[in-house]
């Protein structure tokens, strides 16, 4: 589904990305893990089209996006919740869900699509006419999240959902990305909470000053000892 082979990223002549590989296939959740500073940001804005490498190649769905802009690469079916939600603060909730199918031209389809994230979050259908801006920080990300989600990606890019939230709220974020492995959707997750990362992945990739430093099943990463503290900070 999406392979990432040899990206070198640099912001002028910091170096961000050094030959960073990585795969997601169908159906699973890859987590993404490090340190601050460790390129995982950068990673998923690669893969996005927000930051161009300099060197290697992305390919999704067996095309080549590396040079693909940001937008072509939301049509071929690539989703993404940003770190810091970056939601439209005096948009009600339906109106920045509506953004999130800005492609979908049919109306009874859209419908659709709103009513299908509405289930998965019944809250914001309960919020649906309020500002985003009015919004608690669980209810902000469970909005990113189905924004993303109104498009039907292929695959769900998520950098940091539970940045900034209380632990119960976090433990409700990650039901819900749960929720959505159970029901297919892959996902590649950027995520400082190792052990939540850890316990929803099928695969880990920890990322240490640009490049990776360990891949592994996250059952594997999560019971290693020298991985938790090396790697993982546990």
């Amino acid at each position: 589904m999406l392979e990432v082979r040899d990206v070198h990223v640099y912001y002028g002549k910091t170096r961000a990305l050094a030959g960073v590989d990585l795969e997601v296939y169908e159906g699973e959740v890859v987590a993404v893990v490090g340190r601050n500073g460790a390129g995982k940001t950068t990673l998923i804005k690669a893969i996005m089209g927000i930051v161009e490498p300099i060197r290697g190649t992305i390919r999704f769905m067996g095309r080549d996006i590396t040079r693909t802009p940001p937008w072509e690469r939301a049509r071929m079916g690539l989703g993404y919740v940003p770190e810091g939600r970056r939601l439209f603060p005096y948009l009600t909730v339906e109106e920045n869900l509506i953004l999130g199918g800005y492609n979908i031209r049919d109306k009874r389809e859209l419908q659709e699509r709103l009513e299908e994230v509405y289930n998965l979050f019944p809250r914001l259908k309960e919020r649906r006419k309020q500002l985003a801006r009015t919004l608690s920080g669980g209810e902000a990300q469970m909005l990113a999240i189905a924004r993303a989600l109104v498009a039907k990606p292929r695959l769900l890019l998520m950098d940091e959902p539970s940045q900034g939230l209380a632990p119960v709220i976090v433990d409700e974020i990650f039901r819900k990305i749960a929720e959505l492995k159970n029901a297919g959707q892959a996902i590649l997750l950027v995520e400082q909470n190792v052990k939540k990362a850890l316990e929803v992945a099928d695969r880990v990739y920890v990322l240490d000053m640009g490049r990776v430093a360990y891949t592994a099943p996250a059952a594997e990463a999560a019971s290693d000892p020298a991985i938790r503290k090396i790697y993982l900070g546990r």
